[in-house]
């Protein structure tokens, strides 16, 4: 997909406030069974579809909205990710405006995800934290 300059300028200033990790990191994770909330922030109909397997949706419209009563532990190790890292990075610069310390975006997002070959999910199932 082909980004338009003036939302990869903001994509690149919030990555400058943020933090990123891999997906051989977020696996490695999961597998240690580590306590972080994994949190896809793409369209329904994009999560639907597929999302990482044990992710828990909560779109980039609302999660401003919505993560307060989600998530009150504001100290909660979260990891974002979108489609292919933007999105969730733009999520992840608010949720530290809104005062979450651990956050994190996942880099390359579902497609890198899929390319490594890591498990996938389709349809409903963990919508809710």
């Amino acid at each position: 997909m082909q980004h338009n300059p003036g939302f990869l300028k903001l994509v690149d200033d919030a990555k400058q406030r943020i933090r990123e990790c891999a997906v051989a990191d977020v696996l490695d994770r999961v597998e240690r069974k580590e306590a972080f909330y994994f949190i896809d922030v793409r369209e329904d109909h994009e999560y639907q579809a597929d999302h990482a397997a044990g992710a828990h949706h909560l779109g980039k419209g609302i999660i401003e909205r919505d993560i307060e009563a989600l998530i009150p532990d504001r100290q909660a190790s979260i990891i974002l990710y979108c489609g292919g890292g933007y999105r969730s990075a733009l999520a992840a610069d608010a949720l530290q405006q809104m005062g979450y310390t651990d956050v994190l975006s996942m880099e390359g997002g579902i497609r890198a995800w899929r390319e490594a070959g890591y498990p996938l999910e389709c349809g409903w199932g963990n919508e809710k934290i």
